[in-house]
């Protein structure tokens, strides 16, 4: 299994340099798409629900102060299995071109952040951790859903039509 830091490793020397922001929520959603896609963890770090979204907390000391983030010298981008890249990859294809505050927005409106801070005033420090049950149970749901329709079923209410014939 990976770390944090060589997944790190591996996205920004796929993407190159990038914000803190975006290299942590990238990070996050490395880890709930690979919980859905291998059934388990792509890093054992632990992922904390902070105000401005998901958080790999043991990265954050070592780019306190940074914006921009050219490489991760903590991390070995090699270390990560096959199946890892891919999961990663798929990742970066989808939200890739998103800033780092586009992703945060997109991370506030998900279950999972949303239920780690609950009852917290919105700008509250929290150490409250995203578990990878709840990351596995959301993400699973909107990759079952997605499954559960062929596009060619689709219809329109209202319009009469057909994906397929619209």
């Amino acid at each position: 299994m990976a770390t944090a830091h060589d997944v790190a490793a591996y996205i920004l020397a796929r993407r190159g340099p990038m914000s803190a922001m975006k290299l942590q929520k990238l990070l996050y959603y490395s880890q709930a798409w690979h919980l859905v896609w291998d059934e388990q963890p792509l890093f054992p770090e632990r992922i904390e629900a902070w105000a401005n979204g998901p958080v790999v907390a043991e990265l954050y000391p070592l780019h306190r102060g940074q914006f921009l983030i050219s490489e991760w010298p903590h991390g070995d981008a090699t270390r990560l299995s096959a199946s890892e890249r891919e999961s990663v990859d798929v990742v970066l294809e989808s939200y890739g071109d998103l800033d780092g505050r586009k992703l945060s927005h997109l991370t506030h409106a998900e279950a999972p952040w949303a239920d780690a801070r609950t009852g917290l005033h919105p700008t509250e420090r929290s150490e409250n951790v995203i578990t990878p049950a709840a990351m596995h149970e959301y993400y699973g749901s909107l990759d079952a859903a997605e499954e559960a329709i062929p596009i060619d079923e689709l219809t329109w209410e209202g319009w009469g039509a057909t994906a397929a014939t619209a």
